[in-house]
Protein backbone atom coordinates (compact mmCIF):
# COMPACT_ATOMS: atom_id res chain seq x y z
CA UNK A 1 0.00 0.00 0.00
CA UNK A 2 1.52 3.60 -0.74
CA UNK A 3 -0.20 6.08 1.84
CA UNK A 4 -2.14 8.46 1.07
CA UNK A 5 -5.79 10.52 0.29
CA UNK A 6 -8.46 10.11 -2.01
CA UNK A 7 -7.45 10.73 -5.59
CA UNK A 8 -8.37 14.10 -6.95
CA UNK A 9 -11.79 14.09 -9.26
CA UNK A 10 -11.28 14.59 -12.93
CA UNK A 11 -12.66 17.25 -14.09
CA UNK A 12 -15.04 15.82 -17.44
CA UNK A 13 -16.18 13.70 -13.83
CA UNK A 14 -16.55 16.57 -12.03
CA UNK A 15 -18.11 18.97 -15.15
CA UNK A 16 -21.07 16.28 -15.87
CA UNK A 17 -21.85 15.64 -11.84
CA UNK A 18 -22.53 18.88 -11.44
CA UNK A 19 -24.88 19.48 -14.52
CA UNK A 20 -26.17 16.04 -13.42
CA UNK A 21 -26.41 17.48 -9.58
CA UNK A 22 -27.02 21.00 -9.28
CA UNK A 23 -27.44 20.75 -5.21
CA UNK A 24 -25.44 18.22 -5.38
CA UNK A 25 -26.24 14.72 -3.89
CA UNK A 26 -25.33 12.80 -0.56
CA UNK A 27 -21.71 11.31 -2.02
CA UNK A 28 -21.16 14.54 -3.44
CA UNK A 29 -21.29 16.07 -0.12
CA UNK A 30 -19.30 13.10 1.46
CA UNK A 31 -16.56 14.11 -0.77
CA UNK A 32 -16.41 17.60 -0.72
CA UNK A 33 -16.89 17.83 3.36
CA UNK A 34 -15.22 14.76 4.79
CA UNK A 35 -12.39 13.89 2.45
CA UNK A 36 -9.94 14.00 4.88
CA UNK A 37 -11.59 11.38 6.84
CA UNK A 38 -11.03 8.88 4.28
CA UNK A 39 -7.10 8.36 4.27
CA UNK A 40 -4.77 5.35 3.74
CA UNK A 41 -3.09 6.12 6.77
CA UNK A 42 -5.76 4.68 8.93
CA UNK A 43 -5.39 1.43 7.98
CA UNK A 44 -1.52 1.08 7.26
CA UNK A 45 -0.99 -2.02 10.07
CA UNK A 46 -3.20 -3.98 7.91
CA UNK A 47 -0.99 -3.51 4.99
CA UNK A 48 2.80 -5.34 4.28
CA UNK A 49 5.56 -2.53 3.32
CA UNK A 50 6.41 -4.84 0.15
CA UNK A 51 4.46 -6.59 -2.33
CA UNK A 52 2.22 -5.56 -5.28
CA UNK A 53 0.24 -2.65 -5.01
CA UNK A 54 -2.58 -3.27 -2.62
CA UNK A 55 -6.15 -1.68 -3.73
CA UNK A 56 -6.71 2.02 -2.07
CA UNK A 57 -7.91 0.99 1.96
CA UNK A 58 -9.36 4.81 1.75
CA UNK A 59 -11.61 4.01 -1.42
CA UNK A 60 -12.89 0.81 -0.02
CA UNK A 61 -13.78 2.30 3.44
CA UNK A 62 -15.84 4.69 1.13
CA UNK A 63 -17.29 3.00 -0.84
CA UNK A 64 -18.28 0.39 2.27
CA UNK A 65 -19.68 3.84 4.44
CA UNK A 66 -21.81 4.28 1.34
CA UNK A 67 -22.89 0.67 0.66
CA UNK A 68 -24.39 0.82 4.76
CA UNK A 69 -25.92 4.45 3.95
CA UNK A 70 -28.12 2.35 1.42
CA UNK A 71 -27.92 -1.01 3.07
CA UNK A 72 -26.60 -2.39 -0.03
CA UNK A 73 -25.08 -5.85 -0.82
CA UNK A 74 -21.32 -5.84 -1.96
CA UNK A 75 -22.27 -6.73 -5.86
CA UNK A 76 -24.39 -4.13 -5.60
CA UNK A 77 -21.98 -1.57 -3.79
CA UNK A 78 -19.31 -2.71 -6.35
CA UNK A 79 -22.13 -1.62 -9.09
CA UNK A 80 -23.09 1.61 -7.72
CA UNK A 81 -19.78 2.37 -8.19
CA UNK A 82 -19.38 1.69 -11.61
CA UNK A 83 -23.07 2.92 -12.74
CA UNK A 84 -23.21 6.06 -10.65
CA UNK A 85 -21.98 9.25 -11.57
CA UNK A 86 -22.36 9.79 -7.89
CA UNK A 87 -20.47 7.67 -6.89
CA UNK A 88 -17.64 8.15 -8.99
CA UNK A 89 -17.42 11.95 -8.01
CA UNK A 90 -17.05 10.61 -4.70
CA UNK A 91 -14.58 8.16 -5.56
CA UNK A 92 -12.63 10.23 -8.06
CA UNK A 93 -12.90 8.24 -10.55
CA UNK A 94 -13.12 9.06 -14.43
CA UNK A 95 -16.39 8.57 -16.33
CA UNK A 96 -14.86 5.21 -18.01
CA UNK A 97 -13.57 3.52 -14.85
CA UNK A 98 -14.68 0.28 -14.68
CA UNK A 99 -14.49 -0.16 -10.74
CA UNK A 100 -13.39 -3.39 -8.68
CA UNK A 101 -14.58 -6.64 -8.07
CA UNK A 102 -16.95 -6.73 -5.42
CA UNK A 103 -14.92 -9.32 -3.42
CA UNK A 104 -12.08 -6.82 -2.57
CA UNK A 105 -14.66 -5.52 -0.40
CA UNK A 106 -14.63 -8.71 2.01
CA UNK A 107 -10.87 -8.95 1.78
CA UNK A 108 -10.91 -5.35 2.72
CA UNK A 109 -13.06 -5.83 5.42
CA UNK A 110 -10.90 -9.17 6.80
CA UNK A 111 -7.73 -7.44 6.73
CA UNK A 112 -9.45 -4.83 9.29
CA UNK A 113 -10.53 -8.05 11.53
CA UNK A 114 -7.71 -9.38 11.32
CA UNK A 115 -5.57 -6.31 12.77
CA UNK A 116 -8.21 -4.84 14.91
CA UNK A 117 -9.14 -2.03 13.06
CA UNK A 118 -12.81 -2.60 12.81
CA UNK A 119 -13.70 0.99 14.76
CA UNK A 120 -10.40 3.08 12.86
CA UNK A 121 -12.98 4.83 10.42
CA UNK A 122 -15.83 5.56 13.06
CA UNK A 123 -13.40 6.77 15.41
CA UNK A 124 -11.49 8.97 12.74
CA UNK A 125 -15.10 10.36 11.68
CA UNK A 126 -15.64 11.38 15.81
CA UNK A 127 -12.55 12.92 16.32
CA UNK A 128 -13.07 15.26 12.94
CA UNK A 129 -16.56 15.95 14.13
CA UNK A 130 -15.05 16.85 17.42
CA UNK A 131 -12.38 19.08 16.09
CA UNK A 132 -15.13 20.90 13.80
CA UNK A 133 -16.90 21.70 17.22
CA UNK A 134 -19.90 19.10 16.23
CA UNK A 135 -19.18 17.16 19.09
CA UNK A 136 -18.24 18.38 22.56
CA UNK A 137 -17.39 16.89 25.61
CA UNK A 138 -19.51 17.57 29.06
CA UNK A 139 -22.23 17.92 27.14
CA UNK A 140 -25.43 15.52 26.50
CA UNK A 141 -25.64 11.87 25.64
CA UNK A 142 -28.08 9.31 25.67
CA UNK A 143 -27.24 5.45 25.36
CA UNK A 144 -29.96 2.23 24.48
CA UNK A 145 -29.62 -1.25 22.70
CA UNK A 146 -31.23 -3.32 20.48
CA UNK A 147 -30.88 -6.98 19.92
CA UNK A 148 -29.23 -8.25 16.80
CA UNK A 149 -29.82 -11.26 14.86
CA UNK A 150 -27.55 -13.58 13.55
CA UNK A 151 -27.10 -14.78 10.24
CA UNK A 152 -27.32 -18.72 10.72
CA UNK A 153 -30.06 -20.89 11.12
CA UNK A 154 -31.99 -21.47 14.49
CA UNK A 155 -30.87 -25.17 15.65
CA UNK A 156 -32.38 -27.06 18.52
CA UNK A 157 -29.61 -29.35 20.14
CA UNK A 158 -29.86 -32.39 18.42
CA UNK A 159 -29.58 -30.46 14.99
CA UNK A 160 -26.54 -28.74 16.48
CA UNK A 161 -25.05 -31.75 16.99
CA UNK A 162 -25.33 -33.37 13.67
CA UNK A 163 -24.61 -30.00 11.79
CA UNK A 164 -21.37 -29.71 14.21
CA UNK A 165 -20.03 -33.36 13.02
CA UNK A 166 -20.91 -32.20 9.18
CA UNK A 167 -18.43 -29.21 10.04
CA UNK A 168 -16.02 -31.04 10.97
CA UNK A 169 -16.27 -33.27 7.69
CA UNK A 170 -16.25 -30.85 5.22
CA UNK A 171 -13.21 -29.05 6.63
CA UNK A 172 -11.39 -31.87 7.26
CA UNK A 173 -12.29 -33.32 3.68
CA UNK A 174 -10.52 -30.22 2.43
CA UNK A 175 -7.58 -29.93 4.96
CA UNK A 176 -6.48 -33.42 5.94
CA UNK A 177 -8.27 -35.62 3.23
CA UNK A 178 -6.19 -38.87 3.32
CA UNK A 179 -5.99 -38.38 7.32
CA UNK A 180 -9.74 -38.35 7.82
CA UNK A 181 -10.06 -41.47 4.88
CA UNK A 182 -7.74 -43.56 7.70
CA UNK A 183 -10.04 -43.15 10.84
CA UNK A 184 -13.62 -42.95 9.19
CA UNK A 185 -15.89 -44.80 7.18
CA UNK A 186 -16.40 -42.52 4.39
CA UNK A 187 -18.74 -44.09 2.44
CA UNK A 188 -21.25 -44.19 5.66
CA UNK A 189 -20.41 -40.79 6.74
CA UNK A 190 -21.16 -39.41 3.50
CA UNK A 191 -24.52 -41.13 3.66
CA UNK A 192 -25.26 -39.61 6.82
CA UNK A 193 -23.50 -36.05 6.59
CA UNK A 194 -23.95 -35.24 2.82
CA UNK A 195 -27.27 -32.70 3.06
CA UNK A 196 -27.12 -30.09 6.02
CA UNK A 197 -28.49 -31.94 9.07
CA UNK A 198 -32.35 -30.25 8.89
CA UNK A 199 -35.11 -31.03 11.67
CA UNK A 200 -37.70 -30.91 8.80
CA UNK A 201 -36.32 -34.41 8.02
CA UNK A 202 -36.02 -36.07 11.33
CA UNK A 203 -37.51 -38.91 12.11
CA UNK A 204 -41.12 -38.01 13.41
CA UNK A 205 -41.03 -40.61 16.17
CA UNK A 206 -39.29 -39.61 19.85
CA UNK A 207 -37.19 -42.64 19.84
CA UNK A 208 -36.44 -42.75 16.75
CA UNK A 209 -35.28 -38.80 17.13
CA UNK A 210 -33.13 -39.91 20.37
CA UNK A 211 -31.94 -42.65 18.91
CA UNK A 212 -30.67 -40.40 16.30
CA UNK A 213 -28.70 -37.73 18.91
CA UNK A 214 -26.98 -40.89 20.24
CA UNK A 215 -25.62 -41.88 17.28
CA UNK A 216 -24.78 -38.32 16.12
CA UNK A 217 -22.56 -38.31 19.44
CA UNK A 218 -20.97 -41.32 18.57
CA UNK A 219 -19.69 -39.99 15.63
CA UNK A 220 -18.84 -36.98 16.91
CA UNK A 221 -16.89 -38.88 19.64
CA UNK A 222 -14.84 -40.88 17.02
CA UNK A 223 -13.83 -37.81 15.26
CA UNK A 224 -12.36 -36.45 18.57
CA UNK A 225 -10.74 -38.80 19.79
CA UNK A 226 -9.03 -39.66 16.51
CA UNK A 227 -8.04 -36.13 16.33
CA UNK A 228 -6.68 -35.92 20.13
CA UNK A 229 -4.70 -39.27 19.28
CA UNK A 230 -1.43 -39.43 19.59
CA UNK A 231 -0.47 -40.10 15.66
CA UNK A 232 -3.01 -37.65 14.18
CA UNK A 233 -1.32 -34.25 13.40
CA UNK A 234 -1.29 -31.54 16.11
CA UNK A 235 -2.57 -29.12 13.41
CA UNK A 236 -6.17 -31.29 12.57
CA UNK A 237 -7.79 -30.20 16.06
CA UNK A 238 -6.79 -26.52 15.67
CA UNK A 239 -8.83 -26.67 12.84
CA UNK A 240 -11.76 -24.50 14.03
CA UNK A 241 -14.87 -26.35 13.25
CA UNK A 242 -13.03 -29.37 14.96
CA UNK A 243 -12.19 -27.60 18.07
CA UNK A 244 -15.79 -26.07 18.11
CA UNK A 245 -16.78 -29.97 17.56
CA UNK A 246 -15.69 -30.73 20.95
CA UNK A 247 -17.19 -27.99 22.44
CA UNK A 248 -20.53 -29.22 21.31
CA UNK A 249 -19.66 -32.53 22.09
CA UNK A 250 -18.62 -31.88 26.05
CA UNK A 251 -21.79 -29.36 26.14
CA UNK A 252 -24.23 -31.68 24.59
CA UNK A 253 -23.15 -35.36 25.60
CA UNK A 254 -22.01 -37.09 28.74
CA UNK A 255 -20.21 -40.71 28.94
CA UNK A 256 -20.92 -43.34 31.10
CA UNK A 257 -20.81 -46.81 31.96
CA UNK A 258 -23.14 -48.83 32.21
CA UNK A 259 -23.85 -52.06 34.55
CA UNK A 260 -22.19 -54.58 32.29
CA UNK A 261 -19.09 -51.97 31.72
CA UNK A 262 -20.19 -51.04 28.68
CA UNK A 263 -19.22 -47.26 27.53
CA UNK A 264 -22.59 -45.27 26.66
CA UNK A 265 -23.05 -41.67 25.08
CA UNK A 266 -26.22 -40.37 26.60
CA UNK A 267 -27.41 -36.75 25.50
CA UNK A 268 -27.32 -34.29 28.10
CA UNK A 269 -30.73 -33.54 30.64
CA UNK A 270 -31.27 -30.18 32.46
CA UNK A 271 -32.37 -31.66 35.39
CA UNK A 272 -30.28 -34.89 35.03
CA UNK A 273 -26.77 -33.55 33.81
CA UNK A 274 -26.78 -30.49 33.73
CA UNK A 275 -26.58 -28.38 31.01
CA UNK A 276 -24.29 -25.25 30.41
CA UNK A 277 -24.95 -21.88 31.18
CA UNK A 278 -26.56 -19.68 28.08
CA UNK A 279 -23.48 -17.32 28.22
CA UNK A 280 -21.07 -20.37 27.14
CA UNK A 281 -23.48 -22.57 25.63
CA UNK A 282 -22.77 -22.86 21.37
CA UNK A 283 -25.54 -22.35 19.34
CA UNK A 284 -24.15 -23.20 16.07
CA UNK A 285 -20.98 -24.34 14.56
CA UNK A 286 -20.32 -21.76 11.85
CA UNK A 287 -20.30 -18.50 14.53
CA UNK A 288 -18.93 -19.30 18.01
CA UNK A 289 -20.08 -15.98 19.53
CA UNK A 290 -23.90 -16.13 18.79
CA UNK A 291 -25.40 -16.73 21.74
CA UNK A 292 -28.90 -17.47 22.83
CA UNK A 293 -31.05 -15.11 25.22
CA UNK A 294 -34.21 -13.53 25.98
CA UNK A 295 -35.76 -10.17 26.43
CA UNK A 296 -38.52 -10.41 28.62
CA UNK A 297 -42.42 -12.85 28.22
CA UNK A 298 -42.00 -12.53 24.25
CA UNK A 299 -38.08 -11.57 22.83
CA UNK A 300 -35.85 -14.95 22.44
CA UNK A 301 -33.01 -14.79 19.65
CA UNK A 302 -29.91 -15.98 19.11
CA UNK A 303 -27.40 -13.41 18.16
CA UNK A 304 -25.61 -10.14 19.24
CA UNK A 305 -26.60 -6.84 21.27
CA UNK A 306 -25.33 -3.16 20.06
CA UNK A 307 -25.22 -0.10 22.21
CA UNK A 308 -25.54 3.24 20.61
CA UNK A 309 -24.38 6.21 22.32
CA UNK A 310 -25.34 9.83 20.93
CA UNK A 311 -25.34 13.58 21.84
CA UNK A 312 -28.84 14.58 22.85
CA UNK A 313 -28.06 18.12 24.16
CA UNK A 314 -30.95 21.09 24.19
CA UNK A 315 -31.10 24.65 22.63
CA UNK A 316 -31.78 27.14 25.47
CA UNK A 317 -35.71 27.78 25.72
CA UNK A 318 -34.27 31.80 24.43
CA UNK A 319 -32.71 30.20 20.85
CA UNK A 320 -35.51 27.49 20.69
CA UNK A 321 -38.11 30.08 20.43
CA UNK A 322 -36.63 32.07 17.62
CA UNK A 323 -37.52 31.10 14.19
CA UNK A 324 -33.82 30.88 12.28
CA UNK A 325 -32.01 28.64 14.24
CA UNK A 326 -30.41 25.53 13.56
CA UNK A 327 -31.88 22.45 15.31
CA UNK A 328 -28.76 20.79 17.55
CA UNK A 329 -27.06 17.62 15.39
CA UNK A 330 -27.10 14.64 16.69
CA UNK A 331 -24.45 12.26 16.57
CA UNK A 332 -23.86 9.08 17.30
CA UNK A 333 -20.51 8.86 19.53
CA UNK A 334 -20.04 5.51 20.62
CA UNK A 335 -20.91 2.34 18.87
CA UNK A 336 -20.61 -0.95 21.35
CA UNK A 337 -21.01 -4.25 20.17
CA UNK A 338 -21.08 -7.65 23.13
CA UNK A 339 -22.81 -11.47 22.55
CA UNK A 340 -26.77 -11.30 23.39
CA UNK A 341 -25.68 -12.79 26.77
CA UNK A 342 -24.09 -9.55 28.33
CA UNK A 343 -26.06 -7.53 30.26
CA UNK A 344 -26.45 -3.49 29.96
CA UNK A 345 -25.00 -3.18 33.22
CA UNK A 346 -21.88 -4.88 31.82
CA UNK A 347 -21.46 -2.39 28.92
CA UNK A 348 -22.06 1.06 31.04
CA UNK A 349 -18.05 0.91 31.94
CA UNK A 350 -16.41 0.01 28.77
CA UNK A 351 -18.81 2.86 26.81
CA UNK A 352 -17.88 5.78 28.97
CA UNK A 353 -14.31 4.56 29.13
CA UNK A 354 -14.62 4.54 25.29
CA UNK A 355 -15.99 8.04 25.00
CA UNK A 356 -13.53 9.50 27.72
CA UNK A 357 -10.58 7.58 25.86
CA UNK A 358 -12.09 9.82 22.49
CA UNK A 359 -12.38 13.32 24.53
CA UNK A 360 -16.17 12.84 24.15
CA UNK A 361 -17.42 11.87 27.68
CA UNK A 362 -20.47 13.68 28.81
CA UNK A 363 -21.41 15.55 31.41
CA UNK A 364 -25.04 13.75 31.62
CA UNK A 365 -25.40 10.47 30.54
CA UNK A 366 -29.23 9.35 30.34
CA UNK A 367 -29.58 5.72 30.25
CA UNK A 368 -32.37 3.26 31.25
CA UNK A 369 -32.75 1.08 34.05
CA UNK A 370 -30.92 -1.97 32.59
CA UNK A 371 -27.50 0.30 32.76
CA UNK A 372 -26.74 1.43 36.42
CA UNK A 373 -25.65 -0.09 39.48
CA UNK A 374 -25.01 2.72 42.58
CA UNK A 375 -21.35 1.40 41.66
CA UNK A 376 -21.40 2.47 38.43
CA UNK A 377 -23.30 5.44 39.39
CA UNK A 378 -20.46 6.42 41.81
CA UNK A 379 -17.54 5.88 39.92
CA UNK A 380 -19.23 7.77 36.80
CA UNK A 381 -19.32 11.09 39.34
CA UNK A 382 -15.91 10.45 39.85
CA UNK A 383 -14.91 11.17 36.24
CA UNK A 384 -17.66 13.93 35.72
CA UNK A 385 -20.26 12.07 34.43
CA UNK A 386 -23.58 12.08 35.97
CA UNK A 387 -25.67 9.38 34.97
CA UNK A 388 -29.32 10.48 34.80
CA UNK A 389 -30.96 6.92 35.25
CA UNK A 390 -33.25 5.09 37.46
CA UNK A 391 -32.12 2.71 39.90
CA UNK A 392 -33.79 -0.54 40.44
CA UNK A 393 -36.55 -0.20 43.23
CA UNK A 394 -36.23 -2.26 46.53
CA UNK A 395 -36.87 -5.76 45.50
CA UNK A 396 -37.53 -7.37 48.98
CA UNK A 397 -40.58 -9.11 49.45
CA UNK A 398 -41.52 -6.32 51.83
CA UNK A 399 -41.32 -3.62 49.29
CA UNK A 400 -42.93 -5.82 46.37
CA UNK A 401 -46.12 -6.77 48.54
CA UNK A 402 -46.24 -2.92 49.99
CA UNK A 403 -47.23 -4.69 53.42
CA UNK A 404 -44.57 -4.70 56.63
CA UNK A 405 -41.44 -2.82 56.71
CA UNK A 406 -39.10 -2.30 53.36
CA UNK A 407 -35.46 -1.50 53.75
CA UNK A 408 -36.36 2.02 53.67
CA UNK A 409 -37.79 1.92 57.17
CA UNK A 410 -35.04 1.21 59.17
CA UNK A 411 -32.83 3.89 61.03
CA UNK A 412 -29.13 3.38 60.11
CA UNK A 413 -26.62 4.38 63.06
CA UNK A 414 -23.55 4.29 61.18
CA UNK A 415 -20.98 5.44 63.49
CA UNK A 416 -22.46 3.09 66.44
CA UNK A 417 -22.50 0.54 63.61
CA UNK A 418 -26.38 -0.34 64.69
CA UNK A 419 -29.87 -0.51 62.70
CA UNK A 420 -33.32 0.60 64.15
CA UNK A 421 -36.48 -1.00 63.13
CA UNK A 422 -39.56 1.08 63.44
CA UNK A 423 -40.99 -0.73 65.83
CA UNK A 424 -38.11 0.28 68.02
CA UNK A 425 -35.63 -2.72 68.19
CA UNK A 426 -32.44 -2.46 67.74
CA UNK A 427 -30.10 -5.10 65.54
CA UNK A 428 -28.01 -7.49 67.39
CA UNK A 429 -25.34 -8.10 64.65
CA UNK A 430 -23.34 -5.83 62.57
CA UNK A 431 -21.65 -8.16 60.19
CA UNK A 432 -18.83 -6.61 57.10
CA UNK A 433 -18.74 -9.59 54.01
CA UNK A 434 -18.26 -9.72 50.34
CA UNK A 435 -21.11 -10.58 48.22
CA UNK A 436 -20.76 -11.61 44.73
CA UNK A 437 -16.99 -9.51 45.18
CA UNK A 438 -18.88 -6.12 46.57
CA UNK A 439 -18.64 -4.62 50.23
CA UNK A 440 -21.51 -5.27 51.99
CA UNK A 441 -22.57 -5.03 55.54
CA UNK A 442 -25.32 -7.56 57.17
CA UNK A 443 -27.83 -6.87 59.58
CA UNK A 444 -29.05 -9.63 62.34
CA UNK A 445 -32.12 -8.78 64.47
CA UNK A 446 -32.05 -10.89 68.42
CA UNK A 447 -35.03 -13.51 68.34
CA UNK A 448 -36.03 -12.11 71.64
CA UNK A 449 -36.98 -8.91 70.06
CA UNK A 450 -38.68 -9.82 66.82
CA UNK A 451 -40.56 -13.41 67.67
CA UNK A 452 -42.26 -11.41 70.16
CA UNK A 453 -42.94 -8.67 67.98
CA UNK A 454 -46.87 -8.03 66.69
CA UNK A 455 -45.64 -6.61 63.00
CA UNK A 456 -42.93 -10.03 62.29
CA UNK A 457 -45.29 -12.01 60.38
CA UNK A 458 -45.62 -8.93 57.84
CA UNK A 459 -41.42 -8.29 58.65
CA UNK A 460 -39.87 -11.56 57.88
CA UNK A 461 -40.99 -15.12 56.65
CA UNK A 462 -37.66 -15.87 57.93
CA UNK A 463 -37.75 -19.87 59.39
CA UNK A 464 -35.73 -18.25 62.28
CA UNK A 465 -38.19 -15.73 62.95
CA UNK A 466 -35.81 -13.00 63.02
CA UNK A 467 -35.27 -10.02 60.09
CA UNK A 468 -32.09 -9.53 58.57
CA UNK A 469 -30.81 -6.87 56.14
CA UNK A 470 -28.32 -6.09 53.67
CA UNK A 471 -26.81 -2.93 52.90
CA UNK A 472 -24.11 -1.54 50.77
CA UNK A 473 -21.28 0.62 52.28
CA UNK A 474 -22.22 4.19 53.62
CA UNK A 475 -21.65 6.39 51.08
CA UNK A 476 -23.53 3.60 48.61
CA UNK A 477 -26.39 3.22 50.91
CA UNK A 478 -27.22 6.66 51.10
CA UNK A 479 -26.60 7.86 47.44
CA UNK A 480 -28.91 4.88 46.53
CA UNK A 481 -31.65 6.27 48.71
CA UNK A 482 -31.51 9.74 47.76
CA UNK A 483 -31.54 8.46 44.06
CA UNK A 484 -34.73 6.55 44.90
CA UNK A 485 -36.37 9.53 46.80
CA UNK A 486 -35.63 11.70 43.72
CA UNK A 487 -36.56 9.97 40.94
CA UNK A 488 -39.76 9.78 41.84
CA UNK A 489 -40.24 13.37 41.53
CA UNK A 490 -42.03 15.36 38.49
CA UNK A 491 -38.90 17.22 38.12
CA UNK A 492 -36.27 14.62 37.63
CA UNK A 493 -39.29 12.64 35.32
CA UNK A 494 -39.38 15.50 32.88
CA UNK A 495 -35.62 15.98 33.26
CA UNK A 496 -35.46 12.03 32.81
CA UNK A 497 -37.83 12.24 29.25
CA UNK A 498 -35.02 13.39 27.10
CA UNK A 499 -33.89 9.86 27.20
CA UNK A 500 -36.80 8.42 24.90
CA UNK A 501 -35.12 10.06 21.81
CA UNK A 502 -32.37 7.45 21.37
CA UNK A 503 -35.31 5.00 19.87
CA UNK A 504 -36.06 6.82 17.18
CA UNK A 505 -32.15 6.12 16.96
CA UNK A 506 -32.43 2.83 17.23
CA UNK A 507 -35.41 3.09 14.45
CA UNK A 508 -33.06 5.06 11.96
CA UNK A 509 -30.33 2.45 12.72
CA UNK A 510 -32.88 -0.54 12.04
CA UNK A 511 -34.47 1.29 8.43
CA UNK A 512 -31.51 2.92 7.04
CA UNK A 513 -28.37 0.34 7.51
CA UNK A 514 -30.62 -3.35 8.90
CA UNK A 515 -28.26 -3.36 12.21
CA UNK A 516 -30.35 -5.56 13.52
CA UNK A 517 -29.70 -8.34 11.65
CA UNK A 518 -25.68 -9.52 11.28
CA UNK A 519 -24.57 -9.40 7.74
CA UNK A 520 -21.45 -11.74 8.95
CA UNK A 521 -20.36 -14.43 11.45
CA UNK A 522 -18.43 -13.81 14.91
CA UNK A 523 -18.02 -10.87 17.09
CA UNK A 524 -15.17 -9.17 15.32
CA UNK A 525 -16.96 -8.86 12.03
CA UNK A 526 -20.29 -7.88 13.87
CA UNK A 527 -18.70 -5.43 15.40
CA UNK A 528 -17.17 -4.28 11.84
CA UNK A 529 -21.14 -3.78 10.66
CA UNK A 530 -21.94 -1.76 13.46
CA UNK A 531 -18.87 0.54 13.42
CA UNK A 532 -20.11 1.45 9.85
CA UNK A 533 -23.58 1.39 10.50
CA UNK A 534 -22.53 4.24 13.01
CA UNK A 535 -20.35 5.36 10.78
CA UNK A 536 -23.19 5.62 7.54
CA UNK A 537 -25.78 7.22 9.94
CA UNK A 538 -23.26 9.77 10.78
CA UNK A 539 -23.07 10.65 7.72
CA UNK A 540 -26.71 10.55 6.62
CA UNK A 541 -27.16 12.65 9.87
CA UNK A 542 -24.31 15.50 8.84
CA UNK A 543 -25.89 15.38 5.25
CA UNK A 544 -29.04 16.51 6.25
CA UNK A 545 -27.69 18.98 8.43
CA UNK A 546 -25.13 20.32 5.99
CA UNK A 547 -28.56 21.06 2.93
CA UNK A 548 -31.08 22.66 6.28
CA UNK A 549 -31.28 26.13 5.38
CA UNK A 550 -32.74 27.72 8.86
CA UNK A 551 -34.00 30.41 7.23
CA UNK A 552 -35.86 28.78 5.11
CA UNK A 553 -39.54 28.32 5.58
CA UNK A 554 -41.33 25.58 5.60
CA UNK A 555 -43.41 24.53 3.18
CA UNK A 556 -47.15 25.06 2.92
CA UNK A 557 -49.14 22.30 2.30
CA UNK A 558 -52.45 22.46 0.34
CA UNK A 559 -54.61 21.79 3.39
CA UNK A 560 -53.10 25.19 4.96
CA UNK A 561 -53.44 27.32 1.55
CA UNK A 562 -57.27 26.15 2.00
CA UNK A 563 -57.42 27.10 5.64
CA UNK A 564 -55.88 30.19 4.69
CA UNK A 565 -58.07 31.19 1.75
CA UNK A 566 -61.12 30.00 3.75
CA UNK A 567 -60.08 32.25 6.80
CA UNK A 568 -59.73 35.52 4.32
Amino acid sequence: MRPGGLPSIPEQTARTARAAFPGGSLPMRVRDHLAEVFDDALFTDAFPDRGAPAQSPALLALVTVLQFTENLTDRQAADASRDRLSWKYALGAELSDAGFDFSALSKFRARLVGHGLERTLFDRLVEHCREAGLIKAGGKQRTDSTHVISAVRDLNRTELAGESVRAALEALAVAAPSWLAGVIDVAEFAERYGPRVDGWTMPGSKTKRDRLAQVFGQDALVLCRAAWSDTAPVWVREIEAVALLRQVMVQTYIIRTDGRGREVIKKRDADDSGVPPGHIRLASPYDPDARWSAKGDDLFWLGYKVHLTETCDTLPEAEAEAEAVRLPLRLITDVHTTEATVPDVKATAPIQQNLAERQVAPGEHYLDSGYPSVDLVVEAAGRGIGMVTPLLADHSPQAKAAEGFAKSAFRVAWKARQVHCPQGATSAGWYPVTQHRRDAIVIEFARADCRPCPSRTNCTSSVRGTRMLTLRPRELHERTTTARTEQDTESWRAKYALRAGIESTVNQALDVTGIRQARYRGLPKVTLQHAFSATALNIVRLDAWWTTNPLRKPRTSRLQRLSHQLAG
